[in-house]
């Protein structure tokens, strides 16, 4: 089932690609690798204990967020607010897609998908 949850997170991440590239601003190709890894700013909740690190980093990382970012960015005519949900959109998709779920308040290895990283070898 993990690899069927990983595989279909493509349609999403593909999607947001080509919406971004639809969008009535542009950047720099280079500019897009920064803009890329702005969810994952949502793991410094970590930095305070897990149970917050788990919030901050889900909410970046919800894609029902994203979506509900992205379209009222659409529905309002704000092309950064709709850049911003898409971003969301495709970052937690390639993130599914590579195994890193939403996380679960017992740690940041903890995830919808299974676990991540050191704790994976030695549970």
């Amino acid at each position: 089932m993990k690899k069927l949850l990983q595989a279909e997170a493509i349609v999403p991440f593909l999607i947001s690609v080509l919406l971004i590239n639809n969008l009535p601003i542009h950047f720099a190709w280079w500019v897009w690798i920064p803009i890329f890894l702005i969810p994952d700013l949502g793991m410094l909740g970590y930095l305070l204990n897990n149970k917050i690190g788990a919030f901050t980093y889900n909410l970046f990382h919800h894609q029902l967020v994203a979506i509900v970012v992205a379209f009222s960015g659409m529905i309002f005519k704000i092309p950064y607010m709709e850049l911003a949900g898409l971003v969301m959109l495709g970052h937690s998709s390639l993130d599914r897609v590579m195994g890193y779920g939403l996380k679960f308040n017992s740690g940041f290895n903890f995830t919808h998908l299974g676990i991540v990283g050191k704790e994976k070898h030695t549970a």
